[in-house]
């Protein structure tokens, strides 16, 4: 009851809104150190804010929730304690340091060409959990390159989208049923700023059809060194409610609505580039890279700067193609972002002549082009990424070559070996996902950290896990506890959690997104042998699960409610549980005190899968297909290898062939040599194996390993091509625009009109006869490949070398030799190709023209 007995209504407040005290001047620096998130990987600040208040830290986790929700008194308190804010002082100066210092980039910088600026574009990031705007493994590898770029130095500009409801929040109805729900990011809550001029909000703005325009505003978010900005269409300037609503969710809506998401992402995250480089002058990017097909609008947008400053669309697609990087993450081509050309021409919006008021300046059928496939009336991302990239790049060795041969019509008459589609393997940040116990042992730099490791004795690396173990056991029991009061359950219903888990008991890992294709559900193949692994009365297992299904996915819903279910049957429930609301936060616990990290999707199409690299970061061995980045680094010393049925054409057949194979690995290996124990009581060959993998496998998995392996291999030549092709008023790539040109007229008359060959003295000399249409010799390069023949007279492992024009021949033809030693004895075999050649490409197949000799 209220006042004089009156009742008390629960009213929902029509708006929210914050309002923070003021921070006591000698506490000032708690600001900034709050709103750039570095502290997301620095624990000393970290520890800072706990201090502040233990109890909010430990809900929260977030800087800027304890500073609106702290007690003023608390922070008058603090403003008194010299040691403390002598402890703020010191740690902003550490970041005011770290923002300043010179790093690894500055000194590569000293003996290698490098770009001036990067611009990473990508559709999600997963920074941190107080900024939910990432759903899974694209965004979270995003989220750790630019935090591995902010440790290495680059000059790194990140671009996404800000997103009013995120990605959804996971719950679960009584019935294991997932339920999804969308609380509002407010941006005065959250680690960011809004770019301004005078002022006012700094805004982008698009063409739409009908004369509507779309408008965004940019907020800025400091990822160390790193900015990264997020266009935002939830604005009064927005009057259409379709296009006010256009960042309301992350992979949300139809295709309309996706396409508007893409659209906004390219054209606009190019024009807010722009403004910002314009405002805080800082360096313009020389480097353009497109994580995903979802960014492939910034080559069009690139052009139509381009074409507006005076170049022809031709050799404006050249600089743009130059200096743009394209990375697919997609194994499969259900993946790729595919849209109907009849949307996305109605969107370019041509005007009478076919110029496109979307992009003005450039006709709207040649950007159409940019997208085509084999099916007319589609336009595919990722063919639009690889036609503007001149570099493109899978996420694995294996990935990389899955992609070349998914992507192989796009290069006719090339072998996928040939498809100019490389790999830089994923890596993961360190700092971010090594729990502190682990850190404790090694410096602040992390390539100390695997000698660090090579010089603990047994029972420290084994008792640091039974802690980081036990660790894990208390959370599981909190968060199955919080979601089963979520599900409507009794606190005495949910008594039973207060002793889920055991934290002496080998603890397997399971989290990930609930695709089909990752087969959530194949460890309940046979349930009874699953329960009888379980429930070992000598040698028992316990495994935690998690992960989420899109909202549409009904399949991958189901196969949670699967699971669900199977974890509470009584018998089981303290040996298996399924935990909700996957994100960062509940990551960082699972990779830390899992013994084992499971993984067992349908091989090929892991592209990378970079939860299992967090794991053996934290010494967690690796149980998996070979498949994604495990299929390179797996050594038989860091986990264990689950023998694939690939082969197997019979989809059910093929499941049960692995899901035996896995239960074998775990009752005949695994489980058996985790519980191999000595006087001690440590397993010492597990400890070898986690020893092994902390030192051998961890530095091949790092984020930073990544970031400078997309330095050298790619952002420098990026860069390199960037600038010959502007060079001289853009004379590179005039030339190749007009090369390209020439080819278009001429490569249809270029033949191998006839080939000899010579054996003299144990060397084999050949020269072709090649018409080349009007072309000019030194424009083309004739190759000799030459190798081994298999039965079907394929040429494997060929040895290509160049062939030099010599003479013409009686009909004109120009005469191309070569005189070679064989590389090997046994059956052999040669032909001849030939190719487009030009300093500005970056590849013989890169424009997707050969010749081979004629079939006589």
């Amino acid at each position: 009851m209220g006042p004089g007995g009156s009742t008390v209504i629960a009213v929902r407040a029509f708006r929210r809104f914050t309002v923070r005290v003021p921070l006591p001047a000698e506490l000032a620096a708690l600001g900034p150190l709050s709103q750039n998130l570095r502290w997301a990987w620095h624990a000393p600040t970290q520890e800072l804010f706990a201090t502040v208040d233990p109890d909010l830290w430990a809900r929260t986790g977030d800087p800027l929730r304890v500073l609106a929700d702290v007690d003023p008194a608390r922070l008058a308190h603090l403003a008194a304690d010299e040691r403390f804010c002598a402890r703020v002082e010191q740690i902003h100066d550490e970041l005011r340091q770290y923002l300043a210092a010179g790093q690894w980039f500055d000194g590569f910088a000293q003996t290698h060409p490098v770009p001036a600026g990067i611009a990473y574009f990508s559709m999600e990031f997963g920074v941190s959990e107080v900024l939910p705007i990432y759903s899974g493994g694209l965004g979270i590898l995003a989220g750790d390159h630019l935090k591995a770029a902010s440790d290495l130095g680059l000059p790194l500009i990140g671009v996404g989208l800000f997103y009013r409801s995120g990605y959804f929040r996971q719950g679960l109805d009584r019935d294991g049923w997932q339920v999804e729900r969308y609380p509002v990011n407010d941006p005065a809550d959250l680690p960011m700023t809004l770019l301004t001029e005078d002022g006012a909000p700094v805004l982008v703005e698009i063409s739409m059809p009908e004369g509507r325009t779309l408008t965004a505003q940019i907020w800025v978010v400091e990822v160390g060194r790193i900015p990264l900005l997020l266009l935002d269409s939830d604005i009064a300037a927005n009057t259409d409610d379709a296009l006010r609503g256009v960042t309301d969710r992350l992979y949300g809506g139809d295709q309309e609505h996706r396409i508007l998401q893409e659209i906004l992402l390219g054209i606009g995250g190019m024009r807010a580039l722009r403004e910002y480089v314009r405002i805080t002058g800082r360096p313009e990017p020389t480097v353009f890279h497109m994580n995903e097909g979802h960014a492939g609008f910034l080559g069009t947008e690139r052009i139509r700067e381009l074409v507006a400053g005076g170049l022809d669309f031709d050799t404006a697609e050249a600089v743009v193609r130059a200096s743009n990087i394209f990375t697919t993450h997609t194994p499969v081509p259900a993946g790729i972002d595919r849209f109907p050309t009849e949307l996305v021409t109605r969107y370019l919006d041509a005007d009478e002549s076919g110029i496109s008021r979307l992009l003005p300046g450039l006709p709207a059928a040649t950007v159409v082009e940019l997208g085509d496939e084999a099916d007319p009336a589609v336009f595919n991302m990722a063919h639009m990424g690889f036609r503007l990239g001149q570099r493109s790049n899978g996420v694995s060795r294996l990935h990389g070559e899955v992609s070349r041969e998914m992507f192989a019509d796009l290069w006719p008459g090339f072998d996928a070996a040939d498809v100019p589609i490389g790999a830089v393997t994923n890596g993961v940040h360190g700092p971010t996902w090594v729990a502190q116990r682990w850190r404790d042992f090694a410096s602040s730099d992390e390539d100390s950290a695997p000698e660090a490791y090579a010089a603990l004795p047994d029972e420290t690396i084994w008792s640091t896990h039974e802690r980081l173990r036990a660790d894990l056991v208390d959370e599981v029991r909190r968060r199955a506890h919080a979601s089963g009061r979520d599900r409507g359950f009794t606190e005495a219903e949910l008594a039973w959690t207060a002793d889920l888990f055991d934290p002496k008991v080998l603890t397997i890992g399971f989290a990930r997104r609930a695709a089909t294709y990752k087969r959530l559900t194949l460890m309940l193949r046979d349930p009874d042998r699953m329960r009888r692994i379980l429930t070992d009365p000598d040698r028992p297992v316990q495994l935690v699960i998690a992960g989420k299904a899109h909202p549409a996915d009904n399949g991958g819903k189901s196969l949670i409610q699967q699971m669900v279910r199977f974890t509470e049957d009584p018998a089981l429930r303290d040996r298996i549980v399924f935990l909700p609301d996957y994100d960062i936060s509940m990551a960082r616990h699972i990779y830390a005190g899992c013994d084992v990290w499971l993984n067992n999707p349908v091989r090929p199409m892991e592209a990378c899968g970079t939860s299992g690299m967090k794991s053996a970061l934290n010494g967690g061995l690796n149980l998996s297909i070979l498949d994604g980045w495990w299929d390179e680094m797996a050594d038989g010393e860091n986990g264990w290898a689950i023998p694939s049925a690939e082969g197997v054409a019979d989809e059910n057949r093929r499941d049960d062939l692995e899901a035996e194979a896995l239960y074998t690995l775990l009752e005949e290996t695994v489980i058996p040599l985790f519980y191999d124990r000595d006087h001690r009581g440590v397993p010492t060959r597990w400890v070898e194996m986690m020893r092994h993998t902390l030192t051998r496998l961890g530095p091949k998995v790092l984020a930073s390993r990544m970031v400078r392996d997309y330095t050298t291999e790619l952002y420098c030549p990026a860069a390199a091509a960037f600038e010959a092709a502007c060079a001289d008023d853009h004379s590179g790539a005039r030339d190749l625009a007009a090369y390209r040109r020439a080819l278009e007229t001429s490569w249809g008359s270029v033949l191998i009109a006839g080939v000899e060959d010579e054996s003299l003295d144990g060397e084999l000399r050949v020269a072709a006869h090649v018409g080349l249409g009007g072309l000019d010799p030194e424009t083309v390069r004739v190759q000799l490949v030459l190798g081994r023949v298999d039965d079907e007279g394929e040429i494997v492992e060929p040895a290509i070398t160049d062939m030099s024009p010599t003479e013409r021949d009686a009909s004109g033809r120009t005469v191309f030799a070569v005189t070679v030693t064989p590389p090997a004895s046994g059956h052999l075999g040669y032909t001849v190709r030939v190719l487009p050649r030009h300093d500005q490409l970056s590849h013989d197949a890169e424009l997707g023209l050969v010749r081979y000799p004629v079939a006589g």
